[in-house]
């Protein structure tokens, strides 16, 4: 009713008010309110381009009390020595204040404390483009109207997820992200000087093998961050393994996709990033050679690592290939059910070690029952950031869980260890992704963002 009025007195400051109590109340009441975002955006525009052309300034005085829209005259000195104004609107009802730019910055500022699990970030290269995305958990209501700009970068959007607001910043030219986070600042710093290379550069550490020097190529800069009030213990080890090799092609799906192929270039993505964030890593083979179960865990014992990953894809009987999808993390125990029984014996066929039934089961309840808690800790993060970052581009990957296994590769391992099925070669969809580079880097992504996840919780 009283927007009503304010259409009929005609009063432009009146609408947006009342418009933004609607879009308030709507987005309360699980409303769908765009209709109402759509009319607010243009009536902020149109308020915008008046009071440029009046080039008067806005002051807080003028600025009643329940608006939540701020406007900030930035100084800039380019040809016309003319005063930019960037708007930022506020938002004081959702967890996200505000989102602006600040020369090469990105700031995000928030009405409540956030901790590093509540953003989560990707980098990885699609067709000719370097993007790098934020998925900041909560709500915010100016998605829509707000715009940004960085010189030197291609686009940045800002849009709405069910449960968060993403921020994805694309660019030609392979990019240097950093971002640090304060309790209630995000801000993300982008390097804006045009690079010379799309080849992220990866310096080895000096105590690493030869095995570990090569990186993949066309990688996009990994995005670094800066956790204010949390220590960087980033003096972590990590062993990474990709199953099979050589004449051991693991599980083949359509058109001779081996699994060993997959296995071997998702490790490498994830060695390169994790390196890129500061950790330790060694991989137990670099290339197309075949590595005796019983040895994997060996590496990492050897040098004292902190985690333990193993990477593998799965696959099932041609029958059942069209009906069996999806992505899920093991760790070392007793299998409970006969799909865990049925993934261990197909990662176990390989290994020369002879066990009645009865002795394995005997043995396995005789590991170390602190580490194998570790290790189901390891899992839910690992299999939590794999899902959010293959889901940044596949809405319909299938989640399947953390589930224990008796898989004799984790066995050795005197760290929190666990195995990763990437997903089904057997599927003629997921194969297609699984052998697809920009998807590789995805699950890349979300490996490292899972340890990464692991160490804020437990340093």
């Amino acid at each position: 009713m009283n927007y009503l009025k304010a259409v009929m007195q005609n009063d432009e400051q009146l609408k947006i008010d009342e418009l933004k109590n609607i879009v308030s109340i709507g987005e309360k009441l699980n409303k769908d309110v765009r209709p109402d975002k759509k009319k607010l955006e243009i009536l902020l525009g149109r308020q915008i381009s008046s009071n440029s052309k009046t080039n008067k300034k806005v002051t807080t005085s003028n600025v009643v009390k329940n608006q939540v829209q701020e406007k900030v005259l930035a100084k800039n000195e380019p040809e016309n020595n003319i005063l930019k104004t960037e708007q930022i609107n506020i938002d004081t009802i959702n967890s996200i204040r505000s989102i602006s730019t600040n020369e090469n910055k990105i700031v995000v500022k928030f009405n409540k404390n956030y901790v590093k699990n509540d953003i989560k970030q990707t980098s990885q290269k699609i067709a000719n483009n370097y993007v790098y995305s934020f998925d900041i958990a909560g709500k915010y209501k100016y998605t829509m109207p707000t715009k940004l700009e960085i010189n030197n970068i291609d686009t940045i959007s800002v849009n709405d997820n069910k449960d968060s607001v993403n921020i994805k910043i694309s660019n030609k030219e392979n990019t240097k992200i950093t971002y640090s986070l304060a309790p209630r600042e995000l801000i993300i710093t982008i390097n804006n000087q045009l690079s010379n290379t799309n080849v992220a550069t990866v310096i080895p550490n000096k105590k690493e093998s030869s095995k570990t020097k090569e990186a993949p190529l066309n990688l996009p800069s990994s995005i670094s961050s800066s956790i204010k009030s949390e220590s960087k213990s980033k003096n972590k080890v990590i062993v990474l393994d990709a199953g099979h090799g050589a004449d051991d092609v693991g599980a083949v799906g359509p058109n001779n996709r081996y699994e060993k192929v997959i296995n071997l270039n998702v490790t490498k993505y994830v060695g390169a990033l994790l390196k890129q964030r500061g950790y330790t890593v060694y991989l137990t083979r670099n290339d197309d050679t075949f590595i005796k179960v019983m040895d994997r865990t060996v590496l990492a014992n050897e040098k004292n690592a902190d985690l333990f990953i193993s990477i593998h894809t799965n696959a099932v009987p041609k029958e059942k290939a069209n009906e069996v999808d999806g992505i899920e993390t093991f760790f070392l125990s007793p299998a409970r059910n006969e799909r865990a029984k049925r993934v261990a014996a197909l990662e176990n066929k390989t290994d020369i070690r002879e066990m009645s039934a009865s002795s394995k089961d005997v043995f396995l309840e005789s590991l170390n029952r602190p580490r194998i808690t570790a290790s189901h800790k390891f899992a839910i993060d690992v299999q939590s950031g794999i899902l959010q970052s293959a889901r940044s581009k596949y809405k319909d990957i299938k989640d399947s869980g953390v589930r224990e296994g008796p898989f004799w590769v984790l066995v050795g391992a005197q760290m929190p260890s666990i195995l990763v099925e990437l997903g089904y070669v057997s599927h003629p969809v997921e194969s297609k992704r699984l052998y697809d580079k920009a998807y590789q880097q995805l699950l890349a992504n979300g490996i490292a963002n899972g340890v990464d996840s692991y160490f804020s919780k437990n340093p």
